[in-house]
This record gives structure tokens, C-alpha cells and sequence, in this order.
């Protein structure tokens, strides 16, 4: 799968993603681009899922017919456990659920 992260996503959540291809706005020079210019660049790209920490993105954008997936969340939610993965993540078809 392959996974983007926007500018708010915290990195170190990427070593979680066992067996996923992640990518950030930033390392695509995608860092200044709109919510919408980001969408569009994404699945133009062909990603499968933006993770994103704007809790106001599906208010400020038309999500009908869109074929990535979108998972917000919050930046208090993300937590980091050794060895294991966050708390608040799972993939549901590879990742542990520890």
C-alpha cells in the first residue's frame, strides 16, 4: 500500500507501517500544495491513503468519488510504544494488533 503523509503527520509513525510504502508531502515537494492540489497530486500519483492531522478536511473538501482513502487524526492521539505500534493505528489486514 502505498501511504502519504501531509505536512502535520508526525514521521516517526512511518516505522508502523510494516510492509507499506510511505511517502510525505514534504519529500515530493508537495508541502505548500492545497488540500485539494494535495488530493488530486495524490491520486494522480496513485496512492492508496493520506493520512492527515486537519480535522477540517472533509468540511473544506468534496470527498465524493474520491479514490484514496482519508485518515485524519489528531496529534494527541498518536502514541508510541517500542517494539510494538501506535495505539490509535492499525491497517487491519498485516499490523499486529498489540
Amino acid at each position: 500500500m502505498l501511504v502519504l503523509f501531509d505536512q502535520g503527520t508526525p514521521v516517526p509513525i512511518a516505522e508502523f507501517l510494516f510492509g507499506h510504502s510511505v511517502k510525505t508531502a514534504k519529500q515530493l515537494n508537495w508541502d505548500k500544495l492545497g488540500n485539494g492540489e494535495l488530493l488530486n497530486a495524490a491520486e494522480e500519483t496513485g496512492f492508496d491513503v493520506l493520512l492527515t492531522t486537519d480535522k477540517n478536511l472533509a468540511y473544506q473538501q468534496n470527498l465524493k468519488g474520491r479514490k484514496i482513502a482519508i485518515r485524519g487524526f489528531g496529534s494527541k492521539q498518536v502514541e508510541y510504544r517500542k517494539g510494538g505500534h501506535t495505539a490509535n493505528r492499525r491497517c487491519g489486514e498485516c499490523c499486529p494488533s498489540g
